[in-house]
């Protein structure tokens, strides 16, 4: 069984920056995709960013680009979101997922691609 656990969010200013950071555990393959989503209210969850984490290639969605870093740590179980220049549209619970099987490769972020979700944390930006 694969657990995921988020946190770091928080409440800020818009232009502020937080950090989120995800924990992997259980499981022993090596290469896979993770990846960030967010999820508003009345909105569809969207995929943010995502990284495989055997070479550490990542991909970003156009409206976080330059903004947002996604990174892991040399153990490949743990992920994090670098978030800057945070907006009141960045606004959102934002959940790490982990799609083992990688397919269709990175820029492929539908949720219903990823295999394990975590029960999110809450970014609130306020303008």
């Amino acid at each position: 069984q694969v657990n995921v656990l988020e946190s770091g969010g928080g409440s800020v200013q818009s232009g502020e920056s937080l950090k989120l950071t995800c924990v992997v555990s259980g499981s022993s393959k090596r290469g896979y995709c993770m990846g960030w989503f967010r999820q508003a209210p009345g909105k569809e969850r969207e995929g943010v960013a995502s990284i495989y984490t055997r070479d550490g290639n990542t991909y970003y969605v156009d409206s976080v680009k330059d903004r947002f870093t996604i990174s892991q740590d040399n153990d490949q179980n743990t992920l994090y979101l670098q978030m800057n220049s945070l907006k009141p549209e960045d606004t959102a619970m934002y959940y790490c997922a982990v799609d083992l099987l990688c397919s269709g490769g990175l820029r492929d972020m539908r949720a219903s691609k990823y295999d394990y979700w975590g029960q999110g944390t809450q970014v609130t930006v306020s303008s």
